[in-house]
């Protein structure tokens, strides 16, 4: 019997159908997935430890340190290029830092180790410190210790900073 054209046609749910859904949803979930380890990888940078039980035992310790360093006046600045790395270090008047004997630099990424570099900076009169080293461009973490003999003739850690550079112009 022929149907006419203004009579409703039967729905039927074929397996195109449920092929249709299925590829519709796993590729939501896919999507979904891959933007959100994109997000991940691009924008935290995270932080490494050796050992997480032993940094937290040693959390109080070294903030309490760092207080007391930040409270002692000393002005810095970090700058960084792909050739070189320069610190200045001047003490709460202005003037550069007196007894300074070493400024050593940990350069790491954030993240990965395999990039890591290791080096102490040469002074050059006025408080400023220098390196010349190849520096790959990106996000690095400048670990800077720097030691020398305080007023009592005692040498010991004069100032510590961690400070987070974005290094541009260098090879990636």
């Amino acid at each position: 019997m022929a149907r006419s054209m203004m009579e409703p046609r039967e729905k039927v749910f074929t397996g195109w159908h449920m092929l249709a859904i299925m590829i519709a949803f796993f590729g939501v979930v896919i999507s979904v997935n891959i933007l959100m380890a994109w997000y991940a990888t691009s924008t935290w940078s995270g932080l490494v430890v050796q050992n997480s039980y032993v940094a937290s035992q040693e959390f109080n310790e070294k903030a309490a340190e760092a207080r007391a360093l930040t409270g002692s006046g000393i002005r810095t600045t970090v700058t960084a290029d792909g050739q070189s790395v320069r610190y200045r270090l001047l003490a709460a008047d202005g003037t550069p830092l007196a007894g300074v004997t070493r400024v050593h630099v940990d350069l790491r990424r954030p993240v990965e180790s395999h990039e890591d570099l290791s080096f102490d900076l040469t002074p050059r009169g006025d408080g400023l410190y220098t390196a010349t080293l190849a520096i790959k461009s990106g996000q690095w973490i400048a670990d800077i210790d720097t030691t020398g003999v305080d007023e009592t003739g005692t040498t010991r850690r004069l100032y510590r900073e961690a400070v987070r550079l974005i290094v541009t112009g260098a090879q990636p």
